[in-house]
């Protein structure tokens, strides 16, 4: 989460970055994150009421270890087993955890530990457990992918335990130091040793422990007997006895399980929504960036003149290429990637960016220096060519929108090609820096993540992909982090608005995340499914 991560240049710290900017484009915003599911009833062995609830994933985990995991379907799932120090309500404010009581400035924060929290084995969880942890993820020589989202870098913690009190204080300004702690899974000292161990098992601080796990197929979590340090001290009291991860890699797939009655949620994007929709499947929904344009901005790139980037997104009916890419079921997006709940959510896209307008573009190239002779815009003897990226995986309605940009410029005299590329390579291509324009989102839940991507370095020393350098932006930014928390929205959201202005980035269209349910109730952040709303329901 701490946009700082992106300044460091150590090999290091270019790993760790790179991993959670995998996480925030691919997990929060493509749609990775993949709940579903609840069927049967479950005999008394299933644990607490004896209720069975199986939640479907879109992928594997891979390793569950808190300490390490940053896949979508991981962070949702670990979200069951591992409480954390504060939760965020869907109005964006703290809630109390485990910490039953926090204060801090943007370079400190202090943490009492509610008593009586425990790990699964019964062992409490105290202020030296939370202390070490955020020790542990600090220390670069552990690589943990977890730092700059969940602990501050340069973060030292201390434990009181007479008082019960963790104090984090930091050397660079981190004004989220509390809403980054909903991303810190706790789990007892003793398991940082080792913590590879917890890849497939688990040291739960959370209402549900791991008592099976088949990789590629299904992972069974059973409901801890005494848990009772949720949201606001909530207990497990109504939660599923137990809870049945399975892996259903297809969404047509989960659909079609839902709609049979053998699972009874799924996150579904797609247009499997509308037979939901039709069988009168209930879902609670996200709303969520889907759709943005990224230029590269290195030296020889066409996105390297602004002159060019506002005249290309002066040519395309951005509310046309939204209607196409989401099936008519999205809306002009607002912001450039916060998802809720985030505490800074002001509309900074509406009116900053150029209309639709050929001839205003037309004439902007010419006052560049730019001619169309024979048809295509050149400049020093030079064709104007651009080719857009896109990830395959956001599927059809995505490659329509994407040839549908490219025959619009085609049409004004670009030399422009689509280019397609696999989800697992869409990190790779941006990093590579072989690229001039990109559909690609990017997702966070707090603004102060995005300056990584928009400021600093690019690779291979930083994630600032589109080596984009916007002065206003780089100096609201910094005044914004001195500010805490909420504190500092209007200065966020000011630095956002830099970025969509001078064309640096092209937001064009959110939609909702869809989790639709049967036989279940439940809420949703940009995660997936809240585990303390999780209930069985009748229907």
């Amino acid at each position: 989460m701490a946009s700082t991560a992106g300044t460091e240049t150590s090999s290091r710290t270019t790993r760790r970055t790179r991993s959670a900017a995998a996480v925030a484009t691919v997990a929060t915003v493509l749609g990775l994150v993949a709940t579903a599911a609840a069927c049967g009833g479950g005999s008394s062995a299933d644990g607490g009421d004896g209720s069975t609830v199986v939640l479907a994933v879109a992928a594997d985990p891979g390793t569950l270890s808190p300490t390490t995991a940053l896949a979508g379907t991981a962070i949702s799932m670990n979200s069951f087993a591992y409480d954390t120090l504060v939760h965020i309500a869907a109005d964006g404010a703290l809630v109390p955890g485990v910490a039953e009581k926090w204060s801090a400035t943007s370079t400190t924060a202090q943490f009492t530990i509610r008593s009586g929290v425990t790990c699964e084995d019964g062992s409490p969880l105290t202020a030296d457990d939370v202390a070490a942890e955020y020790n542990h993820i600090a220390d670069p020589k552990n690589q943990s992918p977890m730092l700059g989202l969940s602990v501050p870098v340069t973060a030292v913690a201390k434990a009181d335990r007479a008082s019960r009190t963790v104090t984090v204080t930091t050397t660079k300004p981190a004004p989220f130091i509390v809403q980054m702690a909903r991303l810190l899974p706790l789990l007892c000292k003793k398991s940082l040793a080792a913590p590879d161990a917890l890849a497939k098992a688990t040291d739960a601080s959370g209402p549900y422990r791991l008592t099976e796990a088949v990789p590629g197929d299904h992972y069974t979590y059973v409901k801890r007997d005494g848990y009772a340090w949720g949201p606001r001290g909530s207990t497990g009291a109504g939660l599923p006895g137990k809870l049945v991860f399975k892996v259903v890699a297809n969404e047509s797939t989960a659909a079609n399980l839902l709609m049979a009655g053998q699972i009874n949620g799924a996150l579904i994007g797609g247009a499997d929504q509308e037979r939901l929709d039709a069988a009168g499947v209930k879902n609670e929904s996200i709303e969520a960036l889907f759709g943005q344009f990224l230029f590269n901005q290195a030296a020889g790139r066409p996105g390297a003149d602004s002159a060019v980037r506002k005249a290309l997104v002066s040519v395309l009916d951005l509310k046309q290429l939204g209607n196409v890419a989401t099936g008519g079921k999205g809306r002009p997006a607002t912001a450039i990637g916060e998802t809720a709940p985030t505490p800074c959510t002001g509309d900074t896209v509406t009116g900053n960016l150029p209309g639709h307008d050929p001839a205003q573009a037309a004439a902007a190239l010419t006052a560049a220096g730019w001619a169309k002779p024979g048809g295509t815009w050149t400049k020093d003897g030079k064709p104007l060519t651009v080719g857009l990226g896109y990830p395959t995986n956001q599927g059809a309605q995505v490659a329509s929108a994407v040839e549908l940009a490219v025959q619009q410029w085609t049409s004004f005299g670009v030399k422009a090609s689509a280019k397609p590329t696999g989800s697992s390579s869409i990190l790779s291509t941006l990093s590579g820096g072989d690229w001039d324009v990109a559909w690609a989102p990017i997702g966070v839940t707090l603004p102060d993540q995005l300056t990584q991507f928009y400021d600093g370095p690019p690779p291979p020393k930083g994630n600032n992909f589109g080596s984009i350098t916007n002065a206003d932006y780089h100096r609201l930014a910094a005044q914004a982090s001195a500010r805490t928390g909420a504190s500092g929205c209007a200065l966020w959201e000011a630095a956002d608005a830099a970025l969509v202005k001078d064309v640096d980035i092209v937001p064009i269209v959110s939609r909702p995340l869809r989790y639709y349910g049967k036989g279940i109730t439940f809420k949703v952040d940009g995660a997936g499914i809240i585990p303390s709303t999780l209930r069985r329901s009748a229907g």
